[in-house]
């Protein structure tokens, strides 16, 4: 994983200024400690950036930005390809000079253009300067695992690995986004394609696009998570099931190890980290692998701790483990670079960022994440909470115009007792979206006018309706049970721009690369049919592929989650009661984040 950066010129007005240029890179610093590099195409129609972490082939052969063998592709890619040794041998002509995974993208791309993409199992965002065509082209892996960031000026588009990285680039426009801002308060995360800037928007999810001198940008989904768990056929058996699902999470956990570098487990007492660990020591020896832990002071003693468990595990396997209390002083002495990593507004990413702050004091530049086991497998509440609210809904048969009607009158009474979004159950909860939207939201619509005030917040929404992405690839599962929409919504709104986010900009902060086995398109075309039938597999079908299979303690275990004291630490520093839930900490961060220091 690395950090890249870069400028393709459509006006043909040449390059933006060495200072400009150098501003960008510096930013991207924490992502690549280990080297860097800039290539300028000879006639200033692009410049290409990279930020170093030395993951795979160690070497200068490994350097980035990247040439073809014949001199007309350059490559800056971010990101790790599983499956790199397998496509190498694809290609027995190609002279690789060395073994990293990126010389192998630009081998691919040489030999099938675009649909080189199709063959790479991994995360990735990477931009390439075709000569022979004087363009760029620019791809980001389905999951949206890696980010990669678009900012036009009037002389033409600047990318990268951060938002922020582009806030200091003249001729972005830098205005207030509506979506991006309401987008925030309504989920927690900022959801794709915006950002809080007008002129700052991501390329999206399982797209490409080619950029080329007189001519419209080119847009291309290559990959839609909702066309994979569509496809396939259903297999007969549960035994048969079992098989090949222990057979495709293995193989997911097996590629994911790939590296030249040591590989740590972040191991809680969940059941996702817990398989990785299980499924991982069948294929390596338990004795070489590496389980990292962490806990919180402020749930000492309770059922909140899951430090005693995890160590449990981490014994039951024979695996070496490390363990770190984290408290509200640790809180309070990163809070300044916590607040500065992050690169855009989340509610999350505190145990991610503090987990791989351990990893890297104990010497580790990559570490797996159990991120993606309650997207498959039905581990979340939502699962079995919003059919509940559907069905009440359907049941109590009252029009969304009378639900909004109960809702003003019950949500000063409701919210003294519970979060006052449930007083739109009758409103929201009679479809799908609309119940999903009760469950995951921090702010429901009618609130955000006094968050942001009643014209932001108009704009804001209606700006998110109109470019709902996700809400338009959820009508290819219409027809599909219930349990499958929520997969994709759980996989493409909170993880997608929450977990996986949080996970990158948190991650990065400490030059770790966090890999996630359970999202992997190449394990999402193997398992889809299962997720897709009647009986989908459970958390504890999941939990049992190991060949050793976890204690009944751990599997029996009532799910707590990875949960972050912020609250309670919170309250000691708050003048006044911190509002429900982690609305005051939602508050908190966006007064940090806007208006941006530039």
């Amino acid at each position: 994983m690395c950090g890249i950066a870069g400028f393709y010129s459509a006006s043909g007005g040449g390059l933006p200024v060495v200072e400009v240029q150098q501003t960008v890179l510096d930013s991207l610093q924490s992502r690549g400690p280990d080297g860097f590099g800039i290539w300028k195409q000879p006639a200033n129609r692009a410049v290409l950036m990279h930020r170093r972490l030395s993951i795979q082939d160690l070497s200068e052969t490994g350097a980035q930005p990247m040439h073809s063998d014949d001199g007309n592709l350059v490559i800056t890619f971010n990101g790790e390809i599983y499956n790199a040794p397998e496509l190498r041998s694809w290609l027995p002509n190609y002279p690789f000079k060395g073994t990293s995974d990126t010389e192998v993208i630009l081998a691919l791309y040489q030999r099938f253009g675009e649909q080189a993409l199709e063959f790479l199992r991994g995360m990735f965002a990477f931009a390439i300067w075709d000569e022979r065509n004087q363009g760029l082209f620019l791809a980001r892996d389905p999951y949206g695992i890696k980010p990669l960031y678009l900012g036009e000026t009037p002389d033409g588009v600047w990318f990268s690995s951060q938002v922020k990285s582009l806030l200091k680039v003249p001729g972005i426009d830098l205005s207030t986004e509506p979506a991006g801002h309401a987008g925030f308060f309504l989920w927690g995360s900022v959801p794709e394609p915006h950002t809080l800037y007008r002129g700052i928007r991501s390329l999206r999810s399982g797209h490409s696009l080619w950029l080329q001198r007189g001519k419209e940008p080119k847009y291309r989904q290559f990959c839609s998570i909702a066309e994979t768990l569509a496809g396939g056929s259903i297999l007969a058996t549960d035994g048969g099931n079992r098989t090949q699902l222990q057979s495709a999470l293995s193989d997911s956990v097996k590629a994911h190890f790939i590296s030249d570098v040591p590989v740590g487990v972040f191991l809680s007492a969940g059941l996702d980290s817990s398989t990785i660990l299980g499924l991982a020591s069948k294929s390596f020896n338990p004795q070489e692998l590496r389980a990292l832990t962490l806990g919180f002071d402020a749930y000492k003693d309770t059922s909140s701790d899951e430090t005693a468990e995890a160590t449990q595990i981490a014994e039951h396997y024979g695996v070496w483990q490390q363990v770190k209390m984290v408290g509200r002083a640790d809180f309070e002495a990163e809070s300044t670079r916590f607040l500065h990593a992050m690169d855009q507004p989340t509610i999350d990413g505190v145990n991610t960022y503090f987990i791989a702050k351990m990893a890297k004091e104990c010497g580790f530049k990559v570490a797996l994440s159990g991120i993606g086991g309650d997207e498959l497998f039905g581990g979340y509440g939502s699962f079995r909470q919003i059919p509940k609210m559907m069905h009440i809904a359907s049941a109590l048969g009252v029009a969304r115009g009378f639900g909004g009607a109960i809702r003003k009158f019950s949500e000063q009474f409701l919210k003294r007792i519970t979060s006052p979004k449930y007083a739109g159950i009758l409103e929201y909860g009679g479809t799908l979206e609309g119940a999903y939207l009760l469950r995951r939201s921090l702010f429901m619509p009618w609130e955000l006018p006094g968050v942001l005030g009643a014209d932001l917040a108009e704009a804001g929404l209606r700006d998110l309706e109109q470019s709902d992405f996700e809400r338009k690839e959820l009508e290819r599962l219409k027809e599909f049970p219930l349990h499958l929409q929520i997969c994709f919504l759980e996989s493409t709104r909170y993880m997608r721009n929450q977990l996986l986010r949080d996970a990158d900009w948190a991650g990065m902060a400490h030059s770790v690369e966090i890999r996630t086995p359970f999202v992997d398109q190449f394990l999402l075309r193997q398992i889809a049919p299962l997720i897709r039938s009647r009986r989908p597999p459970t958390k504890l079908e999941m939990a049992s592929t190991p060949s050793k299979e976890l204690p009944p303690s751990i599997l029996n275990r009532k799910k707590t989650g990875f949960g972050v004291p912020v609250r309670e630490w919170l309250a000691e520093s708050l003048e006044e009661k911190p509002e429900r839930g982690l609305r005051s900490w939602a508050k908190l961060i966006y007064r940090e984040q806007w208006p941006p220091a530039y």
